[in-house]
């Protein structure tokens, strides 16, 4: 119960605000209430000063007895004023008198900062225009506040408010205007108390609104001025630029330049998290590298111009729990979890003395995460032939490996009695087991050996019961119907635990006769039919950070592992126990046994996940290693799948290799050299450009390619069989083979160095952070396949500027192209080549579309993908001239492809206007006109809907007089289909 003295403190309190409240009251009444129509609200007005003064200074008074009590502002008083008083500073604001300007800017920071969100937010739009009007104040006072008023609105926006906030922001101009009294700062008189409000506001708009970011980047003024401002030794103007350069950074596009700007800048952002700052700096330092390492290959371009540097800010960092340290726990702990957040960031480049650095770091709950994580990538990342022994690290690598494998084996034990309920107190155990997995199947030969055997020792007289227990919840958990995050998280924990346990040699026949192969692959089913998916963030909280959902243009790849880790971690379960089972000496069957009923549509299911770029590299790989223990070797594609088609086809093919025996085989020169090209001949091959017995670089390719099929003997050595199965990885991504064969086309493929195919051959484990191995022959189109070319493609297009063949001295634009490949990859190309007609026999097709489609067509051919245009902020803010050019080309290949019959390219062009036309309605004007003089109807019609909305505001501004009659009743007729939906909806 309250204390007498509180009661009557809380009275007091509430008298006085009364108090205040009445004297507000009765300063309000000397001005005029009325009703806004255009608003539909009530304002206040009054032309006298001394009046308007007396307003504010009550409006402050009444606010102040609001401060630092929490209850009082949520008053009905508070409620019940908030009207009349934003109406009388807003009345005021949009006045000329300096002094009222700086008062009410200054009001308007007390009543933002002291109520509520509730009690304002459905004045923000009141507020927005008088703040950002008056942000070019000349006053500094008065900018200045608006700033800082400004800025706590735009902070404490709600989500659902920001379209509509942005909207009235970019309608004021309000990034320009910052943008351009920030440039104007240095040339005037303003204190720097001014550029550090200013710029915090320009931060916070760029933070919540990814549009703003590449205008103001573009800026060139700006960035020399945020420059200028960092060399100045006040620490409040360094973390107002490291502020700004953060915000910035969220956009990709800006944080790839700002590394490519180099090592100055750079130096500036390690600096900044250098022990010698204030906390405040470092905390910013760590969170912009954050931003402008979020992918591998800004990562690895940093790591190259100041890695050391970096290490050991991360280091610094991560030694803040040290007992010497003299900062507060709350601070030391924050700059701890920044350090660990960049430290996982920079995981690719990551050097092993980091672990030197490991057993200083203070194993609190909220950075446990981190610690595992970061030894897991640390062991996973580390050279074969590490030795820390040589480095005397030995002792150290030990220690932590034991307290890996020890918390691991507590989590399994846990986790064997875990009750749902406890769950909330155990997401570090999925890093925990995560740590240990990457241990064990290190590449480092002593980390992974040392990791079975602790971990071999920990378990002994107790492995057993925990393996069969582990085994039997994820048979049970296998067979659920839905899935909590519960279920979810032990489902990843058991997964790595049984991946673990197939390491140890003791364990592995209980899991063959446990029936784990099976439970693992029930899974992995599910995972594949999308039964379960779960992202890794769910269930490891450390991975969140104040940048998810507001970065843009970060084009990168997903993580090695991809999206669904649960599909990850079982196909790395599953390879490991196949591998396992295979190689138990009594009893080889076990793995046939298990999958025989289902081999085919396995053997599918996998091939699927190679072939198609939607899954990530991981997944490919262990798709691919368990491939080979069905007897497939190799990297299936979807562009091998077509070139394929022309295996032991004589058509087209300028080369034989013959064999010892007299056997021989015709083959594509082209694909030998891109492929493999210790197969073409030791002299090599002439190339296009360069004068032969006289024959021009033409004649010189027509001899090759048309008159003549070059024979190439091989080494007595050479297998034929073999070599029929390299052929078939050659022209098709992957082999089937039996095992005596496979052995003899191993010796065929180290002669000719084909690594990615040697390590399915030798069945080696994945390599984690290994790219997948990918078929992409838009080498062909340069001097490797020049020689080989026996045709050109030609667009309709006249002299381009600039533009010549380094092959041939043909002037207009042109690809050097080959038959058995346009051929492979589109009917029309085969009919065409086979018609009989003049065009078959000629060496130049004209195709009828622009350069522009040509090149996007020619690389679609030679590596089955389809370039996209600039997207996000690049697109963003491209003109509309250049946006309808990028367009035109993607519109002219679906007529090709309606002209070809292709369906195989008019799909994803499709899908690019669309998307295109999506975030740039307006240029729907210009596209339907080129879509019906192409007839592509069903653009037209798409086209038509986009703009039905805005019907009656085209045809008043005269923007459809271009079109034809038939086209504006197209939108006409959309426009009323719409109004009679809305219509229906409303009733």
């Amino acid at each position: 119960m309250k204390s007498t003295r509180e009661k009557e403190n809380n009275r007091c309190i509430t008298l006085q605000m009364h108090n205040l409240h009445q004297r507000l009251h009765h300063a309000l009444n000397l001005g005029t209430r009325y009703f806004d129509e255009k608003t539909n609200k009530w304002r206040w007005k009054c032309a006298n000063i001394e009046v308007q003064k007396q307003v504010l200074r009550s409006i402050d008074a009444f606010l102040d007895s609001l401060s630092g009590d929490a209850q009082a502002s949520h008053h009905t008083i508070v409620k019940d004023s908030i009207d009349d008083v934003l109406g009388a500073l807003l009345w005021i604001l949009q006045g000329k008198n300096g002094l009222l300007l700086s008062m009410a800017a200054n009001s308007a920071v007390k009543l933002v900062g002291t109520l509520p969100n509730s009690v304002w937010q459905s004045h923000i739009f009141d507020l927005i225009h008088p703040l950002s009007t008056l942000l070019s104040s000349h006053q500094t006072e008065v900018a200045v506040a608006c700033s800082t008023a400004l800025n706590l609105v735009i902070s404490n926006l709600s989500v659902t408010s920001e379209k509509a906030v942005w909207e009235a922001l970019n309608g004021a101009e309000c990034v320009l205007c910052i943008v351009g009294n920030i440039n104007n700062f240095n040339r005037g008189v303003k204190k720097i108390e001014y550029f550090e409000e200013v710029a915090s506001l320009l931060s916070t708009i760029l933070w919540r609104w990814p549009p703003s970011r590449f205008p103001v980047w573009n800026d060139d003024k700006l960035i020399k001025a945020l420059v200028d401002m960092h060399i100045k030794t006040d620490f409040s103007t360094r973390l107002a630029v490291l502020k700004l350069y953060k915000s910035l950074a969220l956009c990709g596009t800006v944080a790839k330049r700002l590394i490519e700007d180099g090592e100055v800048f750079l130096r500036m952002v390690v600096q900044s998290m250098a022990k010698s700052h204030p906390h405040v700096i470092r905390l910013e330092g760590f969170r912009l590298a954050q931003c402008l390492l979020a992918s591998q290959e800004n990562c690895l371009k940093v790591m190259d111009f100041c890695g050391e540097a970096l290490v050991e800010a991360i280091i610094c960092g991560m030694g803040e729990m040290r007992h010497n340290s003299r900062k507060p726990a709350k601070i030391r702990i924050a700059l701890l979890v920044e350090a660990c957040q960049l430290a996982l960031v920079t995981r690719w480049a990551e050097q092993i003395s980091l672990v030197k650095e490991g057993l200083k770091a203070n194993y609190l709950l909220s950075v446990r995460g981190y610690v595992w994580d970061i030894l897991g990538w640390i062991a996973i990342h580390c050279e074969e032939n590490f030795n820390p022994i040589k480095h005397g690290s030995e002792l150290r690598i030990n220690l932590l490996i034991t307290c890996a494998c020890l918390t691991f084996v507590d989590e399994i034990e846990k986790w064997c009695r875990i009750c749902q309920k406890d769950v909330g107190d155990n997401f570090t155990s999925e890093p925990a087991s995560r740590a240990v997995l990457m241990m064990i199947y290190s590449p480092c030969n002593y980390i992974a050996s040392q990791a079975r055997f602790i971990l071999s020792e920990i378990l002994k007289g107790k492995g057993i019961t925990y393996l069969k227990n582990l085994i039997h919840t994820l048979d049970y958990a296998s067979s659920l119907v839905s899935y909590g995050s519960f279920d979810k998280l032990q489902l990843a924990i058991n997964l790595n635990g049984l991946t673990c346990f197939s390491s140890l040699p003791e364990y592995q026949r209980c899991i063959a006769e446990s029936k784990g192969l099976k439970v693992v692959l029930i899974i992995v089913q599910r995972c594949l039919s999308n039964e379960i998916h779960v992202e890794r963030f769910s269930f490891a909280p450390h991975l969140h950070t104040n940048f998810l959902g507001r970065t843009c243009c970060w084009v990168c790849s997903d993580d090695w592992e991809g999206s669904n880790i649960l599909l990850f971690y079982g196909l790395w379960g599953l390879a490991e126990v196949t591998h396992q089972c295979g190689s138990l000496q009594d009893n080889p069957s076990i793995f046939t046994q298990e999958i025989a009923s289902i081999e085919a549509q396995l053997v599918s299911k996998f091939h699927e996940i190679c072939s198609s770029t939607t899954f990530s590299p991981g997944l490919r790989w262990y798709a691919t290693y368990i491939l080979s223990y069905f007897g497939f070797y190799g990297f299936p594609n979807e562009l091998a799948q077509k070139i394929g088609k022309s295996l032991n086809e004589k058509e087209y093919a300028d080369m034989q290799l013959i064999v010892a025996n007299g056997d021989s085989l015709s083959v594509h020169g082209v694909l030998l050299a891109v492929r493999c090209p210790s197969l073409l001949p030791p002299e090599g091959l002439p190339v296009i450009g360069k004068r032969n017995d006289g024959l021009s670089s033409r004649e010189l390719t027509n001899k090759y390619s048309r008159e003549t099929m070059r024979e190439v003997r091989l080494s007595v050595h050479v297998d034929y069989e073999a070599l029929v199965k390299l052929l078939e990885y050659i022209y098709l991504g992957c082999l089937h083979a039996d095992e005596e064969t496979v052995k003899k086309l191993k010796v065929l493929a180290k002669r000719c160095n084909l690594r990615p195919l040697l390590r399915t051959l030798y069945k080696k484990s994945p390599k984690w952070g290994m790219s997948f191995p990918s078929l992409d022959l838009a080498s062909c189109l340069g001097s490797a396949g020049s020689c080989f070319s026996d045709v050109m493609l030609e667009a309709n297009t006249d002299k381009l500027i600039g533009w010549t063949c380094n092959i041939c001295s043909h002037s207009l634009p042109h690809f050097h192209a080959h038959k058995v490949i346009l051929q492979s990859g589109c009917d029309y190309f085969r009919a065409l080549f086979h018609s009989g007609m003049q065009e078959s026999h000629s060496q130049i097709i004209k195709v009828d579309i622009s350069w522009e489609a040509m090149v996007i067509l020619v690389h679609w051919f030679y590596s089955n993908e389809l370039p996209n245009p600039p997207s996000g902020c690049l697109w963003d803010n491209m003109d509309n001239e250049k946006k309808l050019s990028k367009l035109q080309a993607y519109v002219e290949l679906c007529w090709l492809a309606e002209f070809w019959v292709w369906e195989n390219i008019q799909e994803p062009c499709w899908n690019v206007i669309m998307s295109c036309l999506d975030s740039a309605k307006h240029l729907s004007v210009k596209i339907i006109k080129i879509a019906a003089n192409y007839s592509l109807w069903k653009l037209v019609d798409v086209a038509a809907n986009y703009l039905a909305p805005s019907y009656c505001q085209l045809r008043d501004s005269g923007e459809l007089e271009e079109l034809d009659d038939m086209l504006v009743h197209l939108i006409y007729s959309a426009s009323l289909r719409l109004a009679k939906k809305a219509e229906i909806a409303f009733r």
